[in-house]
């Protein structure tokens, strides 16, 4: 697992942060630093990000809650509270704890939304993203069998054997120490009425002799000096404490798996949106393509009326224009123009002078209109047809001043 980067928020806009890293195991890998947060960011990388802030803006306690309230626990919580909280419920942030198996009291946190929105505001300006958001106090060590005490500057936390911690200002320390009996009593019999103390140097001068004064009231206290404050005491707690996460609910952080989604959003939906123009304008060129299609049938059947006169149109019109044309380009085979015409070319040489004044084709029969020099020439080149295949009659002819005209029918071989 990756190493913590756990950071304290302070109490007030003039106090700085504190941070420190910590290994799986809880245990610090140098002294804690201070600044701004502008500091602590760079050391993110690579960190599981976990923020304290100040257990004097959060309210830990342990309302009765059915134990058949299910998934409804964020809707019932709130109003279980209502007539102990001064502000209005919409105004507030409820983020709960795990409950015991066998017990009716459920942990909730309680903090203001302004509050937690100033927050994540402050850390999400330096690139800090927290995974947990804890209440300081929530990690107080918690010992079965005495009450723990923190007691730092101007406020004194104070964890009960059993029970939520409560942070109070070091005026009311007579309170708070009172508050740890009164929770060592409940303990009964599977306790003491023990406690132990973290403080710095300074507030045990200070305060040493109030608490002195009660020492009888307790069957011991031991006193355990933090020289460099108490963020390293918090860190060890880390693998082991179950504190209540504030950021639940809408404050609750993304999903690996959702980040990865919005990182991919964009290009998604541009994908798509390039997908559909694209099978959109292949749509509109394939309607494009039927309408052009459509009207060059019309156009084939236009032209074959007026090529084929009288003809009766075929269901293709477009495929009987393409045999014809076929036909007519390849010579129609042995009964077509082109290879009557070739023959005619041949067989001039045995009639030199012969020349074609007209010509028609129709159904395999060319129609000739000739002239030559005389009528014998003309016969020559009916018989030069019809000894290389061709039928060829003269079946008229007259003379002229220029020489002999006549008209000459040939079909196919």
């Amino acid at each position: 697992m990756a190493d913590w980067l756990l950071i304290r928020l302070p109490r007030t806009a003039e106090q700085p942060a504190t941070w420190l890293t910590v290994d799986p195991r809880g245990n610090p890998s140098g002294p804690p630093q201070s600044g701004p947060l502008s500091l602590a960011a760079p050391r993110a990388a690579g960190r599981r990000v976990c923020v304290l802030v100040p257990g004097t803006d959060v309210l830990l306690t342990e309302p009765e809650v059915p134990l058949k309230a299910g998934t409804k626990l964020q809707q019932v919580v709130p109003f279980a509270l209502e007539e102990q909280l001064a502000d209005d419920i919409d105004d507030l942030h409820f983020a709960m704890g795990k409950r015991a198996a066998d017990s009716s009291r459920m942990p909730v946190a309680v903090i203001t939304r302004a509050l937690m929105d100033e927050w994540l505001t402050s850390l999400r300006s330096q690139g800090l993203e927290p995974e947990s958001l804890y209440t300081e106090s929530d990690l107080l060590p918690q010992n079965p069998g005495q009450a723990v005490a923190l007691m730092e500057e101007d406020v004194i936390i104070v964890r009960p054997p059993l029970g939520s911690p409560v942070t109070l200002p070091v005026e009311a320390l007579g309170e708070a120490l009172e508050i740890a009996l009164q929770g060592a009593a409940e303990q009964g019999a599977t306790g003491g009425r023990g406690l132990i103390l973290y403080t710095g140097a300074a507030e045990w001068h200070q305060q040493s002799a109030k608490i002195e004064a009660l020492r009888e009231r307790f069957d011991g206290i031991k006193i355990q000096l933090l020289s460099a404050g108490p963020l390293a005491l918090f860190g060890q707690q880390l693998p082991t404490a179950a504190p209540i996460n504030l950021l639940q609910g809408s404050y609750a952080p993304a999903k690996a798996s959702t980040v990865g989604w919005q990182a991919w959003k964009v290009a998604a939906i541009l994908l798509a949106c390039l997908l559909g123009l694209h099978l959109a304008g292949k749509t509109a060129e394939l309607s494009a393509l039927k309408r052009s299609e459509k009207s060059l049938d019309t156009s084939i059947g236009d032209t074959y009326r007026m090529a084929m006169p009288g003809q009766p149109k075929p269901l293709d019109p477009r495929r009987q224009m393409e045999m014809r044309l076929a036909a007519a380009q390849n010579g129609g085979g042995q009964e077509g123009l082109l290879p009557a015409l070739q023959a005619l070319v041949d067989s001039r040489t045995v009639a030199p002078g012969t020349s074609v004044k007209a010509l028609s084709f129709r159904q395999g029969v060319v129609d000739m209109k000739l002239s030559g020099k005389d009528a014998t020439t003309l016969d020559r080149l009916s018989q030069s047809l019809n000894s290389h295949g061709w039928k060829a009659v003269l079946t008229s002819g007259n003379t002229t001043p220029d020489g002999y005209e006549g008209r000459m029918q040939m079909s196919g071989k």
